[in-house]
């Protein structure tokens, strides 16, 4: 934990579990910014997005004993999502930020990355309401950027998700089964637009 305060550090420990984390990060408003903010300047700026989200939770839960691990989840004809992942008991979960209802917080209840990945694909689409979920990345362990300062940097820390790009992904169907996909329903586009920024 070098290079955290003494406060920042009990701020983070206050959050106590994955949840706590979520909960936190649910209470900032969604900013829609180019940015790369580390988790100091989170804690700072109290606003964040996708990205800086699961950067941030990845911090936080190793503060509370968990590997950092990050999951990159790519799409077609979209953005990527980015989630902090952890284990419970054998089981995955995941902790993220974004400006869709339903792709935030997972409970530890997944035997593997694949069916925690699924659970995200309803939700998962753009705004022609193109489910868009493709690929999936093998977790990344952010303890591999510690001589860089990622969890307390001032700069941007645009080395994670530059090197997210280049890691292997995952395909989560064959390219018939995406041709054959359906758009996502009114009521289900409208519910997952609840809160969303333009």
């Amino acid at each position: 934990m070098e290079g955290f305060t003494p406060s920042e550090l009990r701020r983070l420990r206050s959050l106590k579990d994955p949840y706590g984390i979520q909960r936190f990060m649910d209470a900032m408003p969604y900013h829609l910014a180019t940015t790369a903010w580390s988790p100091r300047r989170v804690l700072r700026e109290r606003t964040v997005h996708c990205l800086e989200g699961a950067i941030f939770a990845a911090a936080a839960l190793r503060v509370i004993g968990h590997p950092p691990l990050l999951v990159d989840l790519e799409a077609d004809n979209d953005t990527d999502h980015v989630i902090a992942v952890y284990k419970e008991r054998g089981h995955w979960g995941a902790i993220a930020m974004s400006n869709y209802a339903g792709l935030r917080f997972r409970e530890p209840i997944h035997r593997t990355l694949r069916e925690l990945t699924l659970s995200y694909f309803d939700a998962y689409f753009n705004l022609r309401r193109e489910k868009t979920l493709r690929r999936f990345s093998r977790p990344i362990d952010l303890r591999r950027f510690d001589d860089r300062d990622w969890m307390t940097s001032e700069k941007d820390v645009w080395f994670i998700p530059e090197y997210l790009l280049d890691v292997a992904h995952t395909p989560l169907m064959t390219p018939a089964m995406a041709k054959r996909m359906h758009r996502v329903d009114k009521r289900s586009f409208d519910a997952d637009l609840t809160g969303h920024r333009w």
